[in-house]
């Protein structure tokens, strides 16, 4: 029983990120919440994804926050998104 509690606490604990993207000339900003930070930022710079980063080309990682709950990520793009 106990192997079981801490394997659902491990999938809860899913490492989270909160990012920003940015184009070439660093005037568009994308700040978003992911999962795995890796496949994200190759969607980003493959045009994938989003509309947003299609139209406005935020492709550069500048910045990212890792956390172990995603309520923590999600709180914190609403700061940084304010």
């Amino acid at each position: 029983m106990l192997n079981l509690f801490l394997h659902l606490m491990i999938i809860r604990m899913r490492t989270s990120y909160t990012y920003i993207m940015t184009n070439k000339y660093r005037t568009t900003f994308y700040i978003g919440v992911i999962d795995n930070l890796n496949k994200r930022v190759q969607e980003h710079q493959t045009g994938v994804g989003s509309q947003f980063t299609l139209k406005y080309m935020t492709k550069d990682l500048i910045y990212f926050e890792e956390f172990l709950d995603i309520k923590q990520a999600i709180a914190r793009e609403k700061q940084l998104k304010n």
